[in-house]
């Protein structure tokens, strides 16, 4: 589950609304789900893609949510409205090994595997919740961590991807992973520069794209 959606942060001349970092509410849920949707065609609206709209938020964020609320931060307008998140674990294996026992089998309950001549942008993804990946690669003792985070164009700007994720990733390192790892699709170039700012270094390429990575605690 370490291959995201993700959001970036870009530079505006022009004032903006006031946006914060917060905690994740509960009632933050079905908002942040439109969000994962809204930012899934590498960082631009995939709402046309997918006929359940539920699915990217099901298979990229809803386990976090559940599972690792603590650690997720949102981006909320003055009104109380989510525009962001980033979602984060402190550990890819124990996380996927919890998704197996709690999170998959209830979706599993609830959609049938595709037709094995299925193409579709639902069938790819109904393909992870029935066959999930794992995470086994040689640089994961180093980066065990990792993290997702979606900014609507709302919220990007005036420093506020990096301030919600520098917030997530202080709370990971306080649980005392040496390291965080995200994925970014090979399209979403300014997100790459945006995360190369922060630090991050490529540690494996994709045909999809990066897994970059960064050592914890932050100097």
């Amino acid at each position: 589950m370490s291959t995201p959606q993700t959001g970036h942060d870009t530079v505006s001349t022009q004032a903006r609304p006031a946006i914060s970092v917060d905690r994740y509410r509960p009632t933050d849920r079905d908002t942040l789900y439109e969000v994962c949707l809204r930012t899934g065609d590498s960082g631009g609206d995939a709402t046309g893609l997918y006929a359940d709209g539920d699915l990217l938020g099901h298979v990229y964020l809803g386990a976090y949510l559940e599972l690792e609320s603590e650690l997720a931060r949102v981006l909320r307008r003055a009104d109380g409205t989510a525009v962001g998140y980033c979602v984060a674990t402190s550990s890819t294996a124990d996380f996927e090994r919890r998704c197996e026992e709690s999170w998959w089998p209830a979706l599993r309950a609830r959609y049938a595997a595709p037709a094995e001549d299925d193409d579709s942008p639902d069938a790819r993804l109904l393909r992870m919740i029935h066959a999930p990946s794992r995470t086994a690669a040689p640089w994961l003792d180093a980066y065990p961590a990792h993290l997702h985070v979606d900014l609507l164009p709302e919220a990007q700007g005036g420093g506020r991807g990096r301030r919600v994720l520098e917030a997530v990733l202080d709370a990971v390192a306080a649980t005392g992973a040496p390291g965080i790892h995200l994925g970014v699709g090979g399209r979403n170039v300014r997100a790459i520069g945006f995360y190369e700012h922060l630090g991050f270094r490529t540690v494996e390429h994709h045909p999809w794209g990066l897994t970059m990575g960064l050592r914890l605690p932050r100097r």
